[in-house]
């Protein structure tokens, strides 16, 4: 696949035939109004309608475009500073030029570009004038002021075009990286910190408006000693497995993620305990239910601790307490099972739910 550096002479291609033609019709007018020689005329034909032809084939037959194109730019600056000489530094075409040009050499995003086009446009129009010779003729009578409208209109709407293309694209990438700082790789789960966020703001929701919210903290049974037993990348099938199971029992209101390791927490927005009790327990019986395709010996089971959001839960940490010491219930009656602690942070869990062992 060619990369953008390969790229840019087909890209800068058109852009260059359309803004030197533009700029040459400019040009037209004013060598019109002043019924220039022959000279003159080929002097603005070569650079505005055969140039950017010749640079495009010049940059495709080089053996590093990149800097081919770069070349070209530059010396597309030189080429239109010498047109000002040539239209007898008639002012408003002149300034039109050259500032659409300086204009351009930013827009193209190559550190440093603008500053070495302006000793390009300087040695441009000095080597014009020597052929030319200085004739002042400041004055842009109608027709030419005419002739750069469509030249400062289609620029200016070509711009803001690429700008807002790059706008859109910056602000999709931004979406992007926010995806991926918010979503865990392994498991296509939320990230802790994203995660946090949502359950601080569930809480919030619970005390202003008692709001019900269920969180459930989860962890896989014996989960070292299947990674020291069949190594660490089995120990990332079954994470994923797991993963798999949660995202298919939380609602899009929800919010699922990986905590640590192999610990998972989900939130339950608008939830009473039962209702967050049955999803645990489904969740649960459907991790033992796991077959790995390589492994089909392999069990897996979990312990899962459900705390519902109280007002005696005044901070994330409370509320997250609750459901550990609801989870190390679960985990020292035997685990593969889940048990519901629905009294404020600080007292102690109630009895396990669910008495299936293995």
């Amino acid at each position: 696949m060619a990369t953008y550096e390969q790229q840019m002479p087909r890209r800068v291609y058109p852009l260059r035939v359309l803004g030197m033609g533009l700029g040459g019709v400019v040009v037209a007018v004013v060598l019109w109004q002043r019924q220039a020689a022959v000279g003159a005329w080929i002097g603005m034909v070569l650079p505005c309608f055969v140039w950017p032809h010749v640079a495009y084939r010049l940059a495709r037959r080089s053996a590093d475009p990149y800097r081919a194109e770069i070349r070209n730019l530059l010396a597309d600056s030189a080429l239109a500073a010498a047109m000002v000489p040539l239209m007898h530094f008639s002012l408003l075409p002149s300034v039109l030029l050259c500032t659409l040009t300086m204009v351009d050499k930013i827009t193209t995003g190559i550190r440093g570009l603008w500053a070495k086009s302006i000793p390009a446009m300087l040695a441009g129009g000095a080597v014009a004038t020597l052929f030319t010779g200085v004739h002042w003729s400041p004055e842009s009578p109608l027709p030419t002021i005419v002739a750069c409208l469509p030249v400062m209109a289609l620029h200016t709407i070509s711009v803001s075009v690429v700008s807002y293309r790059l706008i859109r694209k910056v602000s999709q990438q931004n979406l992007l990286l926010d995806e991926l700082r918010r979503v865990d790789t392994l498991t296509g789960l939320y990230g802790r910190g994203h995660w946090q966020e949502e359950a601080e703001a569930a809480l919030r929701r619970h005390h202003t408006r008692s709001e019900p919210a269920c969180m459930l903290m989860m962890d896989i049974d014996s989960f070292k000693q299947i990674n020291d037993q069949h190594g660490h990348s089995v120990g990332d099938e079954v994470i994923r497995a797991v993963a798999h199971v949660v995202r298919g029992n939380v609602r899009a209101t929800d919010c699922a993620g990986r905590y640590g390791g192999d610990e998972f927490a989900i939130l339950l927005t608008g939830m009473a305990v039962e209702e967050a009790v049955a999803v645990a327990e489904r969740i649960r019986a459907q991790t033992e239910a796991i077959r790995l395709r390589d492994m089909p010996a392999l069990r897996m089971t979990t312990s899962i601790g459900v705390a519902a959001a109280h007002p005696g839960h005044g901070t994330l940490r409370a509320w997250m307490d609750a459901a550990d010491a609801a989870l190390y219930v679960a985990k020292n009656a035997g685990r593969n099972r889940v048990t519901d602690s629905a009294a404020p942070a600080g007292a102690a869990p109630a009895a396990a739910l669910s008495t299936s062992d293995r």
